[in-house]
């Protein structure tokens, strides 16, 4: 029985054995005028940005749903809540085509990234940097839940 992964299962583990079934081939072909090692590369890194662009992705969510959550202004409340479900909707996209990416999450690296940009974003309203948690306070769970909102701490819908 075949025991590799397949290309439309996931994409990215997909990528990481491709390129070490290159490598492996690289040593037993020696004098092959392929680039093996380079080939090999831009295989793995095809894979990396889909890591990269899951990232960005839950990023942008955790950023919108801190403003969602901690702005006391009404607009541009919409943009936001448009913006996490697009976001959503990638991050989402992203884990289908590449389970193994929810292994290589970094959700606290996102969330850091995510707070800056809200916090700068934030400022303009008076909300100060130290108003918002030092740790997500989402789960991964509800990053991803198209139908889960954190609730206003200004009771704005």
């Amino acid at each position: 029985m075949d025991s590799r992964i397949g290309y439309d299962t996931d994409f990215l583990a997909w990528t990481q054995e491709q390129a070490r079934l290159l490598r492996d081939a690289a040593q037993d072909r020696p004098n092959t005028p392929i680039d093996w090692e380079n080939v090999a590369e831009e295989i793995e890194s095809m894979g990396r940005s889909e890591a990269n662009a899951l990232a960005s992705a839950l990023t942008r969510v955790i950023e919108h749903l801190l403003k969602l959550e901690f702005s006391p202004v009404a607009e541009p409340r919409g943009g936001w809540r448009r913006s996490v479900r697009e976001h959503r909707n990638q991050a989402n996209d992203a884990l289908d085509a590449s389970p193994s990416l929810r292994g290589k999450l970094d959700l606290e690296k996102s969330y850091r990234r995510g707070r800056i940009y809200a916090v700068e974003g934030l400022e303009q309203d008076r909300v100060a940097a130290a108003d918002l948690p030092a740790e997500c306070p989402y789960a991964l769970e509800h990053i991803l839940d198209d139908e889960w909102w954190p609730a206003n701490r200004h009771d704005l819908a």
